[in-house]
């Protein structure tokens, strides 16, 4: 019996034919420029993220948010407490770049689309195991940039943990690439050496003419006229990328560009005034905390072994030498603020009840829950020249927003370590 020959499947209609996608500078040369950007700019994300991750100190008390068991940062350190910007920067960097990457991941995409509209999908074991490794990239890719930009609005339409998703996520993401860095690179060097480096950024629209076309490939058997050159795909993704960071950098380095930090709404301080305007993440009202629990009745409590003691706040401002110090506030949103924090030192503090110098230091708050009612500090952080527990900012007591009666300014300390609304101080063994 004589079986009937199989003839190749047909491409459905529409955009999985090979022609059907016609721009004429879509091609591995601009696909592998547009990578290399994102080979450059993603692991630095990365990096900075991991940076965050060890300023939380996530190994001393309750700091830790990921699960320890689970943490895959396998090198811990104590966070260094100078310079005193160090957090600013870091996480100033890790949020700004990540949102000025979206412009440059949208045209990766816009570069690759024909192939996720291949037919057959995946005409080969190999093939199907480069296609769920694309797929593991741009999945990660777009949940990180989309998780943390809703986290700079602090908009949250999920249930799961940001904090611990986004962890995980990156890890996800920077395996992804390195996976991809291993499939494709053969081609990537071999794209750019067809296109003599950055010869294609040298051509202009009149110019502009398709690379060589190979079946399966990315460049169009049926290429339309050039509409824009290489060169102008690659400039407005540049043009897209330095409107963002225009519209974000200014929460993180202030200055003039402050002001125009549309996308960073407690950074820009556009409706704040007085020596307390400036942004805060978590109101006195969202943390339930009452003009009566900070009132006549409030003692700071010190502790440290058995040794335990009550203070009002003008019993401790009268006690212990007043220090002034300039010093920034930064949050893992990107944003952060330099003011002049008034306030004593906590090794001050510590002396009152004998603390050991050695000792790590337990900070709580009047507020009732929440994962940062609460945060151990190292022994640098507590021992700090300029490491305080603050009672007034820029000459004035803080608000009930920014922490009064009393709130933590640590040089380097993330935001949210920075406990407001402080009702006792335990110093423990490390």
């Amino acid at each position: 019996m004589k079986l009937p020959r199989l003839l190749p499947a047909e491409p459905p209609p529409g955009p999985a034919r090979p022609g059907f996608w016609r721009s004429p500078i879509r091609g591995p040369w601009i696909t592998a420029a547009l990578g290399i950007v994102l080979l450059i700019g993603f692991p630095i994300v990365f990096l900075t993220g991991l940076v965050s991750h060890a300023a939380y100190m996530p190994q001393l008390g309750n700091n830790a948010i990921v699960p320890r068991e689970f943490d895959l940062q396998f090198v811990v350190f104590d966070f260094p407490t100078s310079p005193s910007w160090l957090y600013a920067a870091t996480q100033g960097t890790h949020v700004t770049l990540g949102v000025v990457l979206v412009p440059v991941v949208l045209a990766k995409l816009w570069s690759v689309i024909p192939k996720l509209f291949a037919w057959p999908p995946a005409p080969n074991p190999a093939e199907v195991l480069t296609k769920l490794a694309n797929l593991l990239l741009v999945g990660s890719a777009f949940f990180q940039l989309a998780t943390g930009i809703a986290n700079i609005q602090l908009w949250y339409p999920w249930q799961f943990n940001f904090v611990v998703a986004h962890y995980y996520g990156g890890w996800v993401l920077i395996f992804s690439i390195v996976l991809h860095v291993a499939i494709r690179m053969p081609k990537v060097r071999r794209a750019m050496r067809t296109g003599r480096e950055l010869r294609p950024l040298r051509t202009n629209l009149q110019d502009t003419r398709p690379e060589a076309y190979e079946p399966g490939g990315l460049v169009t058997p049926n290429p339309a006229p050039a509409t824009i050159s290489r060169r102008g795909v690659l400039g407005l993704v540049t043009a897209a990328s330095g409107v963002l960071l225009a519209t974000t950098v200014g929460q993180s380095i202030g200055g003039p560009l402050r002001k125009i930090a549309v996308l960073a709404p407690r950074g820009n301080g556009l409706a704040l005034d007085g020596p307390n305007g400036f942004p805060v993440n978590k109101t006195a009202a969202v943390a339930r905390i009452t003009p009566t629990m900070v009132g006549a009745t409030y003692l700071l409590e010190l502790r440290a072994g058995d040794r335990t003691l009550q203070l009002s706040r003008p019993s401790v401002m009268g006690l212990l030498p007043l220090y002034t110090h300039d010093l920034p506030i930064a949050c893992v949103e990107g944003w952060s603020t330099t003011q002049a924090w008034t306030g004593v030192r906590l090794r001050d503090l510590g002396a009152l009840v004998d603390a050991d110098p050695d000792d790590l230091l337990r900070v709580g708050s009047l507020q009732a829950s929440g994962p940062f009612r609460q945060t151990t500090l190292s022994t640098d952080q507590a021992n700090a020249d300029n490491a305080l527990l603050a009672f007034r900012v820029n000459g004035v007591d803080l608000s009930l927003d920014h922490g009064y009666p009393a709130r933590i300014i640590v040089p380097a300390l993330p935001g949210v370590h920075c406990t407001k609304w402080v009702s006792a101080l335990e110093w423990v063994r490390a």
